[in-house]
């Protein structure tokens, strides 16, 4: 399963970005979606799922109410809109799937697949 981020970059505070994600050649649809996130030195964090038919939603404390999950199904893409960015944002953010997950999975080690990462950085 091949997972592909797209949309990091540099960002200033305040600002917002649309990070994507997509899976080649699967059915997307029967995969758990979600988005992770790891600063320097730090361990890799969960930041938000969502459910396959894209009805539910989990989100970690720190991006509640600034970033939102959303999926296309039809395009085999996920989306992580991160909106009032703040330094603390600034991260590798990685793409993940599973097949069997349920919406609620935090842990890293329950997710099964994983993109490359693309680097979020926001400037004070």
């Amino acid at each position: 399963v091949q997972l592909v981020e797209s949309g990091g970059g540099l960002v200033q505070a305040g600002g917002s970005q649309r990070l994507s994600c997509t899976i080649s050649g699967r059915t997307f649809s029967r995969y758990l979606m979600g988005w992770f996130r790891q600063a320097p030195g730090k361990e890799r964090e969960f930041a938000a799922a969502i459910s396959r038919s894209g009805s539910m939603t989990d989100y970690a404390d720190s991006v509640k109410g600034r970033f939102t999950i959303s999926r296309d199904n039809a395009k085999n893409t996920v989306y992580l809109q991160m909106n009032s960015l703040k330094s603390e944002d600034t991260a590798v953010y990685y793409c993940a799937a599973d097949l069997s997950g349920n919406i609620g999975q935090r842990s890293r080690y329950a997710w099964a697949y994983w993109g490359q990462g693309t680097q979020v950085t926001v400037s004070s």
